[in-house]
């Protein structure tokens, strides 16, 4: 942007700010301070670490898990379980792609079962995770007790003092 178009930027900023009045600064400066809180940051942190982690659960699920358990059911794919609801064409092979790309309705409960695993095994790591930090929050030993102000001592002692007779 050359200094001429921040100029007009400029002016047309001024020309806002004089048009809606104080009302849209304190709007704009409550929203910069609450996009700036640590909170949605932290939040914005969380999600992106939870999208990337999600992505290493499905991979584990289905590049490591789903072939075991296909192995002992039988099946070599979950996601190719399904019940069409619906005449299969004679030209289309029964594949769940060959199918939903011929429009047949298809009850596809191999896809969600991938998912249901998925779920289950994010749970499970989630509750390990939190159980173990839970269990280093419990080892740390208490802190002692702080000494009391000399003031609280003071006072104790007029009042031992006064109870001896």
């Amino acid at each position: 942007m050359g200094a001429g178009s921040a100029a007009v930027v400029d002016a047309a900023r001024r020309e806002l700010d004089n048009f809606q009045g104080d009302q849209h600064m304190s709007f704009m400066t409550e929203f910069r301070e609450f996009a700036m809180k640590g909170n949605v940051v932290d939040l914005a942190v969380g999600v992106i670490i939870g999208a990337a982690f999600g992505k290493i659960v499905d991979s584990a699920v289905n590049d490591l898990i789903m072939p075991v358990v296909s192995r002992v059911i039988g099946k070599v794919d979950f996601s190719n379980l399904f019940v069409p609801l619906a005449e299969i064409p004679a030209n289309v092979p029964p594949t769940l792609d060959a199918l939903k790309k011929a429009g047949v309705p298809v009850f596809a409960y191999g896809n969600f079962l991938t998912i249901l695993l998925n779920f289950v095994i994010l749970a499970f790591i989630i509750f390990i995770m939190v159980k173990q930090i839970n269990r280093l929050k419990r080892e740390q030993p208490p802190a002692p007790p702080a000494a009391p102000p000399e003031e609280v001592v003071l006072l104790r002692d007029i009042r031992d003092a006064l109870k001896r007779p």
